[in-house]
């Protein structure tokens, strides 16, 4: 058994690697940037060490930096988390060269299945049914566009080395083509180094169904059943469950049988996932599901797994990287009850799901769900990662009950002060379709608003705290010789709101912080505070001012100064937290400063562009 592990990863998947690890009597060894000297999974690691300045192309993507802090540590094995290197073939050979475990499937598994023009082809030859598309190497953009006719609309773009929703990009219209195409390669060459791309049938109503598999060194290989992780935003997972909704015994066999043969056909060794996408326009059937792609490596969302196997997946991980044959066999695994994951965001759904960076003065979830997470009380969401701060897993006897519980949690979090998703998820949670099993990955798109948490607390809610808030002053709503004030101005995370004080009555019990109080409703947390004559709202852009909402890189500028622009126009394309953010004109005008420059860094709040709106008439 391996006695020392180095996890080459960071948050909250080195901290889950590292409980596991430590249950088995492994020894840790944690990797850190600058940005993350401090963070959690650094101080949970029995070890640590330094691996480069904060963005990840110069600490956490260096190999070489990896295997020498492996050495340097005394550590035997490397675990490589999800994301980062742990699809990188040539950096797991490394890894065997140097006389160190690999954590992970063989190099060959790696190369086999990670460019997903070739994965398609194996899969075809493994009788494994795969989506219409074009997998040629003509990839002139005049093949490519003439390709996408025969396919016919919509259709999607889809790096050839792409993961995480990366790199990939629907077309509806002929016309819209070649500006996708030239984003989605950008973003494939920023994200994965190439950006060779294929083309696939965009499948109406899709569902996105997964099927876990493991394999040994001992020629073993099993399915851990299937899950359902077709509530997506953007091409990201957002809700992940298991079992799949709707799914009869006869199909499920279907699709985890052609699973194991998809693992079987790369000689598959340890954990990895087969993702199909089924039409979802009637029930889950075979005949109408299609291989989609193999992530060679653990999944965000494999707690899921875990809940309804009672696995512990990356113990099965260690124990088969030492040379173990797998602990259960495929009659051995059954299902029990009914599982289900959201991904909590440290971003504002009110502003684009722009990611919301800075410290994490309260971080509370309800109870009686799992929570996976790197961060705490007093951590910093930084602009370099990632800007999932949690995982939350529930587990009930029904879907129903598992839904129930994981919207609870949500709903009675306390997450201050940056913003998060987390009021989303408990509209996505309790939306009727969700609720019925009725999901497919356009259910976000198709909903939009109605799924777009409140902006304000209930007016019942804020004026129970306005007068919790101002219980406490003698002056609270007094005024000389008049009946007292019902009403009363005060901020709501900085701008001023007037609402009723009739809630002294109630003294309702409310958290204090920064000099007023927290309030909490439905997933969301905002900060009431006293008015004052000097407090400032939030500023806005109304005089045309195109500012940067975060941190970033300018990769794109569309326009020049003096150009007149419509309202919604693409001005520039800001890359931030490995997304691209389009910036567009406010209105019909001319754009009478330019500051942006392609290539070059912006801070937060800076002034990149002033557009003057045109004159009526």
């Amino acid at each position: 058994m391996i006695q020392s592990l180095l996890i080459a990863n960071r948050g909250e998947i080195a901290c889950r690697i590292i409980r596991t690890a430590r249950a088995m009597g492994i020894r840790t060894v944690a990797v850190y940037s600058d940005a993350d000297a401090g963070a959690l999974h650094v101080r949970l690691a029995d070890a640590a060490v330094h691996v480069g300045p904060s963005p990840v192309r110069e600490s956490y993507l260096v190999g070489e930096r990896i295997i020498a802090a492996a050495r340097a540590s005394g550590a035997e094995a490397i675990h490589p988390g999800y994301g980062f290197l742990s699809e990188n073939a040539a950096f797991a050979q490394s890894v065997i060269d140097a006389g160190l475990v690999w954590v992970g499937p063989r190099p060959a598994s790696i190369t086999a299945m990670g460019l997903k023009d070739a994965a398609k082809r194996l899969m075809q030859d493994a009788g494994v049914p795969t989506t219409p598309g074009y997998l040629g190497e003509d990839q002139s953009p005049q093949r490519l566009a003439v390709e996408a006719d025969a396919i016919g609309y919509p259709v999607l773009i889809k790096a050839v080395a792409g993961g995480g929703g990366k790199g990939m990009r629907r077309v509806d219209d002929p016309a819209d083509f070649a500006e996708a195409l030239v984003s989605c390669r950008r973003e494939a060459s920023a994200s994965f180094g190439n950006d060779h791309i294929l083309l696939e049938k965009w499948i109406t109503n899709p569902r996105h169904i997964e099927v876990q598999v493991f394999g040994d060194t001992h020629g073993n290989v099993v399915h851990l059943f299937e899950r359902d992780c077709s509530l997506q935003r953007r091409h990201q997972k957002v809700i992940e469950e298991g079992p799949a909704p709707g799914m009869d015994p006869a199909t499920r066999a279907a699709i985890c049988d052609a699973a194991v043969r998809a693992a079987r056909a790369v000689d598959y060794v340890g954990a990895g996932t087969i993702e199909f996408i089924a039409d979802g326009s009637g029930p889950v059937s075979a005949d109408r599901t299609w291989f989609m792609e193999m992530n060679t490596r653990l999944q965000v969302e494999h707690p899921v797994t875990e809940a309804i196997t009672g696995v512990d997946l990356v113990e099965w991980q260690l124990r088969v990287a030492s040379g173990e044959p797998l602990p259960l066999t495929q009659d051995q695994l059954t299902i029990t009850g009914h599982a289900m994951e959201v991904r909590l965001y440290a971003e504002d759904p009110a502003k684009g799901f722009l990611p919301s960076i800075g410290r994490l003065d309260r971080f509370r979830l309800g109870e009686g769900c799992r929570v996976d997470t790197g961060v705490e009380e007093g951590s910093t969401i930084s602009p370099f990662y990632d800007p999932m701060i949690a995982k939350v897993i529930a587990h009930g006897p029904t879907r129903e009950a598992a839904r129930a519980r994981v919207s609870a949690a949500l709903a009675t979090s306390v997450i201050s002060p940056l913003r998060t998703n987390a009021g989303f998820l408990v509209k996505a949670l309790d939306h009727p379709a969700f609720v019925a099993g009725e999901v497919d990955t356009g259910l976000i798109t198709r909903e939009g608003e109605a799924l777009m948490p409140a902006a304000m607390p209930s007016e019942a809610r804020l004026a129970a705290a306005a007068g919790t808030l101002v219980a406490g002053d003698a002056l609270g709503g007094f005024r000389l010789n008049a009946a007292r004030q019902a009403t009363g101005r005060l901020l709501l995370d900085g701008v001023e709101v007037e609402t009723s004080l009739e809630g002294a009555l109630r003294q309702a019990q409310y958290e204090r912080s920064g000099g007023g109080i927290l309030i909490s409703e439905a997933g969301q947390t905002w900060h009431l505070t006293p008015w004052r004559i000097d407090g400032k709202g939030a500023a806005a852009a109304g005089d045309g001012s195109i500012i940067s909402p975060m941190p970033g890189r300018i990769i794109a500028v569309a326009v020049v100064q003096g150009e007149q622009v419509v309202k919604g126009q693409k001005l520039l394309t800001l890359e931030a937290m490995k997304m691209e953010h389009s910036l567009v004109a406010p209105y019909d005008g001319v754009v009478v400063e330019l500051n942006a420059v392609e290539g070059g860094q912006v801070s937060e709040g800076a002034v990149l562009a002033r557009v003057t709106e045109a004159e009526a008439g």
